[in-house]
């Protein structure tokens, strides 16, 4: 189940942070996070660490305040270092797996967050980014566990709100509307201003005939969060279909507007301003909206003909005949220029034909695009080990 919500926050750190084991200057450091001044936090962090190297608290929050930042580099670094300093802690083992996975690393963020559960089983929110990771890598049955025991953890407190949140999609995955309602119903009775769980809620109340509930919670969601695309195209579509299109053409614009390629929001809109009287309005969001959909018809042919040229080098290199393998990867390359597997196929074909400075090149941008894969991390270092070791001189990367 991929483009799974997370609602991962420093103040959960924060609150683990107070309760260990304290140096003033690290609580200094808290101090200024709380009065929103974190520059100075991490400058008076990174003094910190410089001067004493083993101060894992520091390097936590250090850590976990770059990873805020978006400074992916250190931050990972930070936190790696803690978990080194304390490998029996589950909450630098959490911290680095959070950091993981802000960067879109989920397959790293996994392991860490498993240990951290495993060193504590108590740890609530341990258990909910493992399920979360494991949900987003559509392993819909592993994460169950997790979300019933961070529920069960948290009891009635606003922090439950978001692993019921999960559970209701997993019912939903399921078909199970009626679960998924009542898990969404309990969601948005501990927080009330979580937009994403009314949105679904007004999708499942839909599924069991609830239209007035339905259209109340979708109402609800877009009045929290207007920006939601999903949202927008969701009352908008309800409205088109309680026979509201006038009141639902705004809705369904703004969907648009925040996600031109919205094939929903764009079909509704155009039935929308149909049934509005708005015929040349729909005419033109019809044409937009073919125009979206031989688009993709276009980039489904290309993906599939990659695929194929893909499978074909790997079979020529199988036999043997790298050049033809090499041949049918560039062929593929230049059709999926962003898939991975291919880039990292035409990068080893480069490098056992010895052509060590593309097939590097290649192999850093393939990194790039899915910089969590440890093999293939240790793919590159092997080649750059061998590089050096025949005396090649590579080009700046």
């Amino acid at each position: 189940m991929k483009g799974i919500l997370w609602r991962i926050a420093l103040p959960m750190l924060v609150c683990a942070g107070l309760g260990m084991a304290q140096q003033s200057p690290v609580e200094a450091a808290w101090r200024l996070v709380a009065e929103g001044k974190r520059a100075e936090a991490v400058a008076l962090l990174r003094g910190l660490v410089k001067t004493n190297p083993r101060d894992a608290e520091a390097r936590l929050l250090l850590g976990s305040l770059l990873m805020e930042a978006g400074e992916r580099s250190e931050s990972i670094a930070q936190l790696s270092e803690a978990v080194r300093l304390r490998p029996g802690s589950a909450e630098a083992h959490n911290a680095l797996g959070e950091a993981y996975n802000t960067f879109g690393e989920t397959k790293a963020a996994l392991p860490e967050f498993k240990r951290a559960v495993e060193l504590d089983p108590q740890h609530a929110q341990a258990h909910v980014n493992l399920a979360a990771a494991l949900l987003s890598e559509g392993d819909a049955q592993s994460a169950i566990a997790h979300l019933d025991q961070a529920i069960r953890l948290f009891g009635e407190k606003p922090d439950a709100a978001y692993p019921r949140y999960l559970r209701a999609k997993v019912y939903s995955q399921r078909s199970d509307s009626a679960k998924a309602a009542s898990e969404l119903a309990r969601a948005v009775a501990l927080q009330p201003d979580f937009a994403e769980a009314w949105s679904d809620l007004g999708e499942a109340r839909k599924n069991l005939a609830d239209d007035d509930g339905a259209l109340a919670a979708f109402r609800r969601a877009v009045e929290l969060n207007p920006g939601d695309a999903v949202a927008q195209t969701r009352l908008g579509s309800e409205l088109l279909e309680s026979g509201k299109a006038h009141e639902a053409i705004p809705h369904l614009d703004e969907a648009v507007r925040l996600d031109p390629e919205n094939q929903s929001a764009l079909n509704g809109l155009q039935r929308a301003l149909r049934q509005d009287g708005q015929v040349e309005r729909a005419d033109a969001v019809k044409k937009t909206l073919a125009q979206l959909l031989l688009a993709r018809d276009i980039a489904d042919q290309n993906l599939t003909a990659a695929l194929e040229l893909n499978n074909r080098g790997a079979e020529l290199e199988k036999s043997g005949d790298v050049r033809g393998a090499l041949e049918k990867y560039r062929a593929a390359a230049k059709l999926q220029p962003e898939h991975v597997g291919i880039q990292i196929n035409l990068a080893v074909a480069l490098l056992k034909l010895g052509y060590w400075d593309e097939g590097i090149s290649q192999m850093r941008a393939a990194l790039r695009r899915d910089p969590g894969n440890r093999q293939l991390q240790k793919a590159l270092e092997d080649a750059l080990a061998q590089a050096r070791a025949k005396g090649i001189v590579l080009r700046e990367q």
